[in-house]
């Protein structure tokens, strides 16, 4: 049995082939800069208007914090291997990146659960809406489920380092991820398994239902709306919000959900990426794009601080 204290981990990543790799680190940059900069964004825009000082956006800020650290877990650790021409990463931070993705993971789902309830009062009881969603609920309803992904993050991390890693150290991902640890350990993982799937399915189950049964009594009482300005409104604010979730969840359950005879190297790879870059990509292009209040306080601060002059296309000056 070897000290698993000492032991180091080779990250295997994507390629051998030294080209391949400079076009992966290219790559991966340009992704991560653009993440952390749309999600920087969301946080500014909605700090400095005003206007977008409610709750949903309150929520929206927590949720682009998390995807910026979520992002900034594995991708920065890949970009210098790559560059360094690296594979390696100690016993220690390998225990870093579960404890945090699984923390940032698990707080963003909760996080987009709440927001679901704050769309479903604000639509469906607007006259409750501001003693039902004052701001010491939204900052316990954040605080819970910072201090809940927390409590998820330290059981989950604790549960896989206990176990002996004397087996192969290669994980043939670009981070440290607790499916391939189980893989690599030599002490029976039936109670990792058991657990992962308890909570995985518990909690996605939950959070899925909760926010499809808001949805449902947000559609139809928007439906019984007369005003189509006023329904395009409740929907413009509703959809980013359901896209993101569905996004999110979506590519966390093809990822450690999907049966085994879906399991390969480059699937776990390209699950990999989707899991953990995509939605930390997508989710500010999907608000900047699909909210009307976003879009507008942008393009109003890119005039202000820039001087743009130029022309947008309607659908996103409006």
């Amino acid at each position: 049995m070897i000290n698993q204290t000492r032991r180091e981990f080779i990250l295997l990543g994507f390629s051998e082939v030294r080209e391949l790799q400079i076009l992966h680190f290219v790559l991966f940059l340009c992704i991560y800069l653009a993440a952390l900069m749309g999600n920087f964004l969301i946080v500014v825009t909605v700090t400095q208007n005003q206007n977008l000082h409610s709750p949903m956006y309150f929520f929206l800020c927590n949720v682009s914090i998390l995807d910026a650290c979520f992002i900034s877990i594995t991708v920065p650790k890949s970009l210098a291997n790559l560059l360094m021409h690296e594979r390696r990463i100690s016993f220690s931070g390998c225990i870093m990146q579960v404890f945090l993705i699984v923390k940032f993971a698990s707080a963003e789902l909760y996080l987009l659960t709440i927001m679901a309830y704050d769309r479903y009062i604000a639509i469906c009881h607007p006259l409750q809406y501001a003693v039902i969603m004052n701001w010491d609920a939204c900052f316990q309803m954040a605080a819970a489920a910072w201090i809940t992904s927390l409590i998820s993050g330290l059981v989950n991390t604790a549960n896989t380092f206990r176990l002996h890693f004397c087996r192969s150290n290669v994980i043939k991902l670009f981070f440290c991820d607790i499916p391939q640890l189980l893989m690599l350990s030599c002490t029976d993982t039936k109670a990792n398994t058991w657990l992962i799937t308890i909570i995985s399915v518990t909690a996605g189950s939950f959070c899925f239902s909760f926010v499809m049964v808001s949805y449902g009594y947000i559609f139809a009482t928007v439906f019984k709306i007369q005003s189509a300005q006023a329904r395009h409104k409740a929907f413009s604010t509703c959809m980013p919000h359901l896209i993101v979730f569905c996004l999110f969840l979506s590519t966390a359950m093809f990822s450690y959900m999907r049966p085994k005879a879906l399991s390969s190297p480059p699937v776990d790879l390209l699950a990999a990426v989707l899991y953990t870059v995509l939605p930390p990509l997508m989710n500010p292009i999907i608000y900047c794009l699909r909210n009307k209040e976003i879009r507008k306080t942008v393009w109003k601060m890119a005039k202000k601080r820039f001087g743009f002059r130029m022309a947008l296309p309607l659908s996103f000056a409006k």
